[in-house]
C-alpha cells in the first residue's frame, strides 16, 4: 500500500520520536534547571519542592552520563558504576550554593536561585517555555514530563518545515526530505534539548509559515499566522521576537521591492508580511519596555562577565564589536574546515529552483525584460493574489 505524503510525515515523526527513547535522561543544560524550577513554580510548587525536584532531576542526569561514560572508557570500563557516587556529589554541590541562597530570603520570583539575581531576571522574563513544560510534568513526572516536552518541539519542528515547504509548492518528496533533514542535522538534537530552543525553533518556523501564507495569496491566514507566532515567541524569549520581526519586515520589503523592480504587481501579500514583522518588532520593544524587561544592555553586560559573575565591563559596546570582529572570521574558518551549513545551504537551494521547474526557476537574479511572459505558475492578476 502506498502512503500518502501525510502519513509520511507521521511516520517520520513517530520514528524520531521512538529513536529519542535511547537518551531520557542526561540532555540537561545550566538553563534547564532555571526553566524546570520556574514550570515547578507555575503549577505550585514551593520553593524547597521545586528545588528538589530540579536538583533530583539534574544530578541523575549528570550520574547517567557519568555512568554511559566510564563503561565505554578503555582504562576504566571494568569499574564499578560511578552513578551513585556522582549523583551524591551533585547534590551536595548544588543544595550548597541554593540552599545558602534560600536560607538568605532569595524566594522572591518563580525560579530557583541557582545563579545571581541579575542573571535569574533574564530567565523570571521568559514565561513560555515553563508554561509550555506544566501540563507535560503533571502528566509524566519531572523526567518523563522534560524529554515529552522536548520531543513534542522537536516533532512539531520538523512536521513545519515540511509545512512551509509544501506551502511554497515544492514537491513531496523534497518537502519529507526537508522534514527529515530537520530531525538528523544539529538543530534537531538542539530542538531535543531541554531548554527554550525547540519551542523557538518551532514557534520560528511557524511565524515563516505564515510568511509562506500570506505570499501564496493568503494574506490574512498568513498575517495572523506571524502575529500568533511572534506573540508567543515574546512570552518565549522577547529578544528573538525582536529580530524575527525585523527580518520578516526587511524580508516583505525586498520582496515587494524586487517585484516592482522586475515589473510584477507587488501583491497585499508581501506589503501584509513587512507591515506584520514590523508591527511585531515595534510591540515587542514597546511591552518589554513596559514591562521593565532586561534590557539589550543588560544582556550584554551578562554575555560579557560570564552570567555576571565578574564585574561589569566599562565600554561594553566597543569591546562586543571587537568580539564580533573576531567572531566571524573564526566561523567563516570552520565552515570552510568542515562545510556542512555550505553544503546544506546549496542542496536547498538546488531542491527549491529544481521543484519549481529546474535552471529557469534559478535565474531570480537575471533582471526580466519589461513586457516578457512570466514563469509557468506565477500569478498575473492586478490583484496580487498571488503576492
Amino acid at each position: 500500500m502506498r502512503l500518502r505524503p501525510r502519513s509520511w510525515v507521521l511516520v517520520l515523526a513517530v520514528g524520531y520520536a521512538l529513536l529519542q527513547l535511547a537518551n531520557v535522561t542526561g540532555r540537561d543544560t545550566p538553563d534547564s534547571k532555571n526553566y524546570l524550577s520556574y514550570a515547578l513554580s507555575l503549577r505550585g510548587d514551593g520553593k524547597h519542592e521545586a528545588a528538589a525536584a530540579t536538583i533530583d532531576w539534574a544530578c541523575e542526569g549528570e550520574a547517567s552520563v557519568a555512568a554511559r561514560r566510564q563503561s565505554v572508557d578503555v582504562v576504566r570500563f571494568h569499574r564499578a558504576d560511578p552513578g551513585a557516587e556522582v549523583l551524591a556529589a551533585c547534590r551536595e554541590r548544588e543544595w550548597r550554593t541554593v540552599g545558602a541562597r534560600l536560607a538568605a530570603g532569595r524566594t522572591g520570583g518563580h525560579t530557583v536561585p541557582f545563579m545571581p539575581d541579575r542573571f535569574m531576571r533574564i530567565f523570571e522574563a521568559r514565561p513560555g517555555y515553563p508554561l509550555f513544560l506544566v501540563p507535560f510534568l503533571t502528566l509524566f513526572g519531572v523526567t518523563w514530563g522534560m524529554w515529552a516536552a522536548g520531543v513534542t518541539a522537536a516533532v512539531a519542528g520538523g512536521v513545519l518545515v515540511f509545512l512551509v515547504l509544501r506551502t511554497l509548492r515544492v514537491p513531496a518528496g523534497a518537502c519529507l526530505t526537508g522534514q527529515a533533514l530537520y530531525y538528523v542535522l544539529p538543530v534537531g538534537t538542539t530542538a531535543m534539548r531541554p531548554m527554550a530552543e525547540g519551542l523557538m525553533l518551532a514557534l520560528t518556523l511557524v511565524a515563516v509559515w505564515g510568511g509562506a501564507l500570506a505570499l501564496d495569496g493568503r494574506v490574512r491566514a498568513g498575517v495572523w499566522t506571524v502575529s500568533g507566532a511572534l506573540a508567543a515567541l515574546f512570552a518565549v524569549k522577547h529578544s528573538q521576537a525582536l529580530f524575527l520581526g525585523l527580518a520578516l519586515a526587511a524580508a516583505g520589503a525586498l520582496i515587494a521591492v524586487r517585484r516592482r523592480r522586475r515589473g510584477r504587481p507587488v501583491g497585499r501579500g508581501a506589503v501584509a508580511l513587512a507591515a506584520a514583522g514590523a508591527g511585531g518588532a515595534a510591540g515587542t520593544l514597546l511591552l518589554a519596555g513596559l514591562l521593565r524587561y532586561p534590557s539589550e544592555a543588560e544582556s550584554l553586560q551578562d554575555l560579557l562577565t560570564h552570567h555576571f559573575t565578574r564585574p561589569d565591563r566599562e565600554r561594553p559596546w566597543p569591546e562586543f564589536w571587537q568580539l564580533q570582529q573576531r567572531f566571524w572570521p573564526e566561523w567563516l574558518r570552520r565552515q570552510l574546515w568542515e562545510p556542512l551549513f555550505a553544503a546544506a545551504l546549496a542542496a536547498g537551494a538546488w531542491g527549491r529552483c529544481a521543484g519549481r521547474g529546474g535552471r529557469s526557476a534559478c535565474s531570480w537574479w537575471r533582471p526580466r525584460p519589461p513586457g516578457s511572459s512570466p514563469r509557468p505558475g506565477t500569478p498575473t492578476s492586478p490583484s496580487g493574489a498571488g503576492g
